[in-house]
């Protein structure tokens, strides 16, 4: 296996700070917003896309986290679930949600976020906002916002590193030097949230 940096600090943080403009020149500002991090690997950059929005704007936008996991629809088979708390102390309600992720593949966490927003409440609007997108769509989802597109091959996987859990902050393509009968693996990657 082989790992290949994709995405710097300073990638990642130019990326977010674009995805924050993006959020308030779409939204004409940040009244009504709501972010919400989908566990685990949007938690953090929801909550780094919020400071932005803050610096940018000098207002405070809530900070909510979700769990998908009960709503999933492959979690069939996966020996154990680990489940993370929900907080949505504000509602979303009437809101404008950002949700934000870490990598968008085949779109089914996405799906599954969804529906547990519906669950929560109405909001008004539910945008997507996505550090990386690397194709390889089995659902009709699009990112609103992107950080970086990045066509993928099925086996590759994809690994985002994040200072607050793993004292960087990078985005790493790791694949295999050359599959051992010469054929292509067929095999995708195990469904971590780093590959949803």
């Amino acid at each position: 296996m082989q790992e290949r940096q994709i995405m710097n600090q300073e990638d990642m943080r130019r990326a977010l700070a674009r995805v924050a403009h993006e959020i308030l020149e779409r939204n004409r500002g940040a009244e009504d917003l709501v972010i919400v991090g989908i566990h685990t690997g949007g938690v953090h950059l929801a909550r780094r896309i919020a400071a932005n929005l803050a610096e940018f704007e000098g207002v405070e936008v809530p900070v909510a986290t979700l769990d998908v996991n009960l709503y999933r629809d492959d979690i069939r088979g996966r020996a154990q679930v680990k489940l993370q708390p929900t907080e949505i102390p504000m509602g979303i309600q009437g809101k404008r949600v950002i949700l934000v992720d870490d990598v968008l593949y085949t779109g089914r966490t996405v799906r599954a976020a969804m529906d547990a927003l519906v669950d929560l409440g109405r909001p008004q609007q539910i945008q997507l906002a996505i550090l990386l997108d690397r194709g390889h769509r089995e659902l009709p989802i699009r990112a609103d916002y992107v950080g970086q597109n990045l066509p993928t091959a099925i086996h590759e996987r994809v690994k985002v590193r994040l200072m607050e859990t793993d004292g960087t902050d990078e985005v790493a393509l790791i694949f295999e030097d050359e599959l051992e009968d010469g054929q292509d693996s067929l095999e995708s990657s195990d469904s971590d949230d780093a590959n949803e």
